[in-house]
């Protein structure tokens, strides 16, 4: 299921315009992710990358 996630925001990352990238799309723990950031984080599958795929999918943004 997690996989499925990461796939999907791999996906739509792939088609956010390179000048969007820094914008921000997410705040986790009180601290704001662009979407490079999150891109980071999803592609190493870090434990904070869990916690992002969560706030996007709950919020429907992805």
């Amino acid at each position: 299921m997690v996989e499925d996630k990461r796939e999907k925001f791999l996906k739509v990352y792939a088609n956010v315009p390179d000048s969007l990238r820094e914008d921000i799309i997410v705040v986790v723990d009180d601290k704001t992710y662009t979407w490079n950031a999150v891109y980071f984080e999803i592609k190493n599958n870090t434990t904070l990358s869990r916690k992002i795929l969560k706030v996007l999918v709950n919020n429907q943004t992805i």
